[in-house]
């Protein structure tokens, strides 16, 4: 194996071991900083020693037992540092260490809950939703500074910044390594799933950038959902936000053309879409709905999702279940996006009038105000109503607003089309 083979090797076992080494080791600690600190170290030897030694049978293994090494050496330092260097002889003494917990062995024991526990962590609400992200995807994904720079199209100083901070602000807060119990999971937990489909939007629809998808992102936020609905698996909504990914990821390929340009979902070759994906997806949705959670905010938008995967045709699309789907999702979760969304259904279900009403509703929407679907959707309408001139003005506008050059240029295509009509 050549020394690029190994290190292509190492790359590929740190991403999946990177969330386990570091769990384990926040456990032990009680830090997550230091804990992934010493997992990057135990990363830094295998880069040293693999490519002359050989990758080890079980590189995980390695990993863990080269970082809990580490990890065992710091605990001896503070603790000599604070003047309990007797104490630490007594804990380290054969007949001692029978009867008192074994900290490297602690690393290997309940793991899924140790992934549960770095979950919260790295999202936990002192953190802002920028720093949640750049950690979850560091220390969850397994992803490198430079790679989330360049997924979100930031400088790499920022995300660093943001790690560094994210870290320091745990650590400053003294924040538990725990999964929240009672009346405190629910809202931890939704800040947990807000950060992953955060995660699996921005790589759905960038919102910036040369790229309209960035698939890699999608894939991430998607390992962490199935991750995470494998630690919590009687949680409704862990289950919904998995069957709203699978599903809208079963369209990725179909979602562009060769030439990078959208392609709108009534376009798309259905042919394309991701069988295995959406059989996920919609199994997914059926977990979430046996659990009582029909209702909840993301297994209403997996039923919204199924809806267009269980068409086999753009016609034979229930546009009137999508309309009441939204309607239902208004109550649950209300907001101006959602509104339009529906505004766009009751279009296909009643008449692009109809819409419109709607949509000229939502003019005045603070929210709204330089979101480039709302003027999008209006030209579309606007459009199909033979105001073209009209139509074309509002995709114009649209495409100033959104920082997405592919979308802009999709979104200037259709105002010249108007023209040209």
């Amino acid at each position: 194996m050549t020394t690029a083979d190994t290190h292509r090797t190492i790359e590929a076992v740190w991403k999946i071991e990177a969330p386990r080494l570091i769990a384990g080791l926040a456990r032990m600690l009680r830090d997550v900083g230091q804990a992934e600190d010493l997992a990057q170290e135990a990363l830094v030897v295998a880069l040293e020693r693999w490519p002359v030694d050989g990758v080890p049978d079980n590189p995980g293994a390695w990993l863990m037992t080269t970082a809990r090494r580490r990890a065992i050496d710091l605990i001896r330092h503070h603790r000599m540092r604070d003047d309990k260097q007797a104490a630490l002889d007594y804990e380290l003494q054969p007949d001692a260490m029978t009867h008192a917990p074994d900290h490297a062995d602690a690393l290997d024991d309940d793991i899924g809950d140790d992934l549960l526990r770095l979950i919260f962590t790295a999202c936990h609400p002192v953190l802002t939703r920028e720093m949640q992200v750049a950690l979850t995807l560091r220390m969850l994904g397994g992803l490198t500074t430079p790679e989330i720079a360049r997924a979100f199209l930031v400088p790499e100083p920022t995300i660093a910044q943001r790690i560094v901070r994210a870290k320091r602000v745990l650590a400053e807060k003294q924040v538990p390594f725990e999964v929240p119990r009672g009346e405190e999971l629910a809202p931890r937990l939704a800040s947990v799933l807000e950060v992953i489909y955060l995660i699996f939007n921005e790589g759905y629809t960038a919102t910036s950038g040369d790229d309209w998808a960035r698939p890699a992102l999608c894939e991430e936020a998607l390992r962490l959902g199935r991750v995470l609905a494998g630690l919590a698996p009687r949680e409704p909504e862990v289950h919904g936000l998995v069957a709203l990914m699978e599903i809208q990821a079963s369209r990725l390929h179909a979602r562009i053309a060769a030439d990078g340009a959208p392609i709108l979902l009534l376009d798309q070759d259905r042919s394309r879409w991701d069988r295995l994906l959406i059989r996920r997806g919609l199994a997914a949705l059926e977990r979430a709905e046996q659990l009582g959670g029909a209702d909840g905010n993301y297994a209403l938008q997996a039923a919204i999702a199924a809806c267009h995967v269980r068409a086999l045709h753009a016609e034979d699309t229930d546009w009137k279940r999508i309309a009441a789907l939204y309607a239902q999702l208004a109550e649950v979760a209300p907001s101006p996006i959602v509104e339009l969304n529906r505004a766009v259904a009751v279009s296909m279900a009643e008449g692009p009038e109809a819409g419109l009403r709607l949509v000229d509703a939502l003019q005045k929407e603070r929210a709204l105000a330089q979101y480039h679907l709302l003027p999008s959707v209006r030209g579309d309408l606007l459009c199909k109503l033979g105001r073209r001139e009209e139509a074309r003005a509002e995709f114009e506008r649209a495409a100033a607003m959104t920082g997405n050059a592919r979308e802009s240029e999709f979104l200037r295509q259709r105002a010249e089309a108007c023209v040209e009509r």
